[in-house]
């Protein structure tokens, strides 16, 4: 059973920068895709980005791209997500997932088995 787990959030003001990393335990394939989610109260769960693990194409989402990096470290089997000029509007748990299929990236949670606990970033203005 493969299990995700993230780590880095924080609280920071807005301009700030956070590192979340993304670990997915006993998976080593280079198959699939991995996403950062991320749901805000009263809100549904939206894609950050996308990265496909054979690939190393990746998708932002409109509202992060420019800000937001994903990198992958093979030798650790970690993915980051390198957050920068926060805003307050990021402010969510941001959860990473695991689809290891191979197809594609969705950009909807539903096409993932596999997520972590979730990490909460905190943006104050």
């Amino acid at each position: 059973e493969v299990q995700m787990m993230e780590s880095g959030g924080g609280s920071v003001q807005a301009g700030g920068s956070l590192r979340l990393s993304c670990t997915a335990s006993s998976y080593t394939e280079n198959t699939g895709c991995m996403g950062w989610f991320r749901q805000a109260p009263g809100k549904e769960r939206e894609v950050v980005s996308t990265f496909w693990l054979s690939t190393s194409w990746t998708y932002y989402a409109d509202s992060v791209k420019g800000r937001f990096a994903v990198s992958r470290d093979n030798a650790k089997n970690t993915l980051y997500l390198q957050m920068n000029s926060l805003k307050p509007e990021d402010t969510a748990t941001y959860y990473c997932a695991l689809d290891p299929t191979v197809g594609g990236c969705s950009r909807v949670p539903g096409p993932y088995p596999y997520w972590g606990q979730g990490t909460q970033v905190t943006v104050s203005s």
